[in-house]
């Protein structure tokens, strides 16, 4: 036999049950994902192992900037792999990245796949990335997927195009 419930149990049954999920949804994660704080001699012990940061921003010779850097028609990795090398012999031990968000727009799947070589690439040679996200504050009106124009009188010798107030900062565009 079914048990009869009241109305007033029966629209408190919902709100008790939300309630035990959000408290438990909610505390369940801080606790196991409390961070044990190191304590200093451990956080000396790291820092003392880590080398001095010796680094340049980069982009393979072959490419005019982070767009040919990553396309499949302009990715290369021996020459990545070569560049690398010789930056590691140097003393060179990171390097700063540029990744443009239309590379991921155009070719998610693609790029992602570039981008895991390039890492491993840099592992092989010991060189620790700073990958620059979504790096489009240079140029209001990007290209589109494909070589670079070079030399074009709107741009940089580095392929940059000259800086010019987009629409938003003209406020020719509304927010």
């Amino acid at each position: 036999m079914v048990p009869v419930v009241g109305r007033r149990t029966a629209l408190k049954i919902p709100v008790v049950a939300s309630a035990a999920a959000v408290l438990t949804l909610t505390q369940t994660p801080r606790a196991l994902a409390a961070p044990v704080r190191w304590s200093p001699q451990r956080a000396h012990t790291w820092y003392r192992a880590q080398q001095w940061l010796v680094g340049a921003n980069y982009i393979p010779s072959n490419a005019v900037n982070q767009f040919e850097m990553f396309q499949a028609e302009t990715f290369d990795p021996s020459l990545i792999q070569s560049e690398l090398r010789l930056a590691r012999l140097i003393g060179i031990n990171t390097v700063r990245v540029f990744l443009h968000d239309q590379l991921w727009t155009q070719d998610r799947v693609g790029f992602l796949r570039r981008l895991d070589q390039f890492l491993g690439i840099a592992d092989r040679n010991r060189i620790k990335p700073l990958l620059v996200l979504f790096d489009s504050c240079w140029d209001p009106l990007p290209a589109r997927a494909g070589s670079s124009p070079r030399n074009a009188a709107s741009t940089t010798r580095a392929g940059r195009r000259a800086r010019e107030p987009s629409g938003w900062v003209t406020g020719a565009t509304p927010w």
